[in-house]
């Protein structure tokens, strides 16, 4: 069995990209105050502090980083081309098949807002794309 080669640099960077992502999308003046409307949930009144879920985001952004960029170079490996390209139809393709249909699926069965779950959606497919990217133009140095 062969591990594919990965660019932990680009790994990295493309976990910084996803709280960079974050702050962005979830500030008041972008979605925040639309999200927390849907969400029910009180900005001023946080339910708990932010240390456990910026920590939990850092270990799972790394871990979909680090997929991503894996699974790139398989499939540039198999379709052969460019690795950005690779790296973005990956990055698409994930999103859709797991991302997108299991928020899809648990938030019908849990009765949230369609409103809600497509926020929620588009935010986790800008955070892929936006790896992607930096995983796409900074592949690993076999490639």
């Amino acid at each position: 069995m062969t591990v594919p080669e990965i660019n932990y640099w680009a790994v990295l960077i493309a976990t910084v990209s996803s709280m960079i992502v974050g702050a962005i999308w979830y500030a008041r003046g972008v979605m925040g105050t639309r999200w927390a409307a849907l969400a029910h949930v009180d900005l001023d009144r946080p339910s708990r502090g932010p240390l456990w879920p910026m920590i939990t985001t850092v270990i799972v952004s790394f871990i979909t980083a680090w997929v991503l960029a894996g699974a790139a170079t398989i499939a540039q490996n198999f379709y052969t081309g460019s690795y950005f390209w690779a790296s973005l139809v990956t990055a698409v393709t994930l999103w859709a098949g797991f991302t997108a249909a299991r928020f899809i699926t648990h938030d019908a069965f849990e009765g949230r807002s369609t409103k809600l779950t497509t926020l929620n959606i588009a935010h986790e497919l800008v955070t892929v794309v936006v790896m992607a990217i930096i995983i796409g133009v900074w592949p690993p140095a076999g490639i």
